[in-house]
């Protein structure tokens, strides 16, 4: 099972940065939509959105969260990481076929109580779109 957890704490250094990006897509949306009962129109209905200051219809901001979640859970700290806690804070609008970038960097880790902090950024291009600070707690390895 060693070969499926990502860090442990030991391995861990403040600075390490890991980063994922999607292109997203109509279905995403839609699928986002379904999964998360968040049927807000100025998501999923062309007309609607706009009406809007937007104009035109928006990703989920949590779809950003949960690209943040894809980094922690599959490539930094990796498998077997566990989400504490996320502060964050939605500054721009993502569209239907952006390509959004999550990036997390660790900014303290916490041996005796197992957690690590990391700086968290959403950006589409040079725009930033999500910023914020999550914790995670990660596993020191067997000894």
């Amino acid at each position: 099972m060693e070969e499926l957890h990502g860090y442990y704490l030991e391995d861990l250094e403040v600075g390490m940065s890991a980063s994922y990006a999607k292109t997203i897509s109509e279905s995403d949306v839609y699928l986002f939509a379904g999964i998360s009962g968040d049927n807000n129109p100025v998501h999923i209905n062309e007309e609607y959105a706009k009406t809007t200051f937007f104009k035109k219809r928006i990703v989920h901001g949590m779809f950003s969260a949960a690209l943040i979640s894809t980094v922690a859970g599959t490539r930094l700290p990796g498998p077997g990481a566990i989400y504490v806690d996320q502060q964050i804070k939605f500054r721009a609008p993502v569209y239907i076929g952006d390509t959004a970038k999550a990036t997390l960097t660790i900014t303290e880790i916490d041996e005796r109580r197992k957690r690590v902090k990391m700086n968290c950024e959403v950006s589409v291009g040079e725009t930033l779109v999500a910023t914020g600070e999550a914790t995670f707690m990660v596993d020191k390895r067997p000894a």
